[in-house]
């Protein structure tokens, strides 16, 4: 896919994690509002670009990058890609979660590790780098983080999981303080494992949008 920037003049959003599951439903929420999309993904980049190149066909600019989050230099140089590409950055949702079920007895440090690195570590080095581009921006632009997915109560397994999906609210709230009075809002959309997957994409790209916002 070419790397021209569109040539319609729309609303940008990055979905990183938007190859599967909720970050594609993300992507298609945003393209049915008109927006187009930088779609990020690691192991299913081939999703990523396939659904890239359907949605250019559809006439709505698209583009797949990819990165691995939990590597510092290629996260920041794929939002300054999108941001090139485009002409312009409205909106980063991170989506993206290392889901991988372990039972305690066999989590290794480096599991958990691996889960914070890419849930929380890789949600505040783009939200960092997305930031820079934003504030340059006279219209600013919206970070949302997405936490949840899983069930109030844990089940045997999650420990990873459910220790990046509650600290991600509080880090929205810690970043949302950082950027107060700048043209970055910050913020963070929980949602439940049983909620309608479009029902959860329309909360996040509402929240993207500004047009409603349940926390934090």
């Amino acid at each position: 896919m070419s790397d021209s920037p569109a040539a319609v003049p729309r609303r940008v959003a990055l979905v990183a994690g938007g190859g599967s599951g909720l970050g594609a439903a993300v992507v298609q929420a945003f393209a049915d509002r008109g927006w187009a999309v930088a779609i990020h993904a690691h192991a299913s980049f081939g999703r990523a670009r396939a659904t890239a190149e359907a949605l250019a066909a559809a006439g709505v600019p698209a583009l797949a990058v990819t990165a691995d989050l939990r590597d510092e230099g290629p996260v920041r140089a794929l939002v300054h890609r999108v941001a090139d590409h485009f002409g312009r950055l409205d909106a980063v949702v991170h989506c993206a979660a290392v889901r991988r079920e372990t039972p305690l007895a066999d989590l290794a440090a480096d599991d958990l590790r691996a889960a914070l690195d890419v849930g929380l570590v890789g949600a505040v080095v783009l939200t960092q780098e997305a930031a820079a581009v934003m504030v340059c921006q006279e219209t600013g632009g919206t970070i949302v983080l997405v936490a949840g997915g899983g069930p109030p109560t844990p089940r045997p397994g999650q420990l990873a999981a459910a220790t990046v999906a509650g600290a991600i609210p509080a880090t929205a709230r810690a970043l949302a303080a950082e950027f107060a009075g700048s043209r970055v809002r910050v913020q963070a959309v929980e949602t439940a494992a049983n909620a309608p997957v479009d029902d959860a994409a329309a909360a996040v790209t509402a929240a993207a949008d500004g047009a409603a916002f349940p926390g934090p």
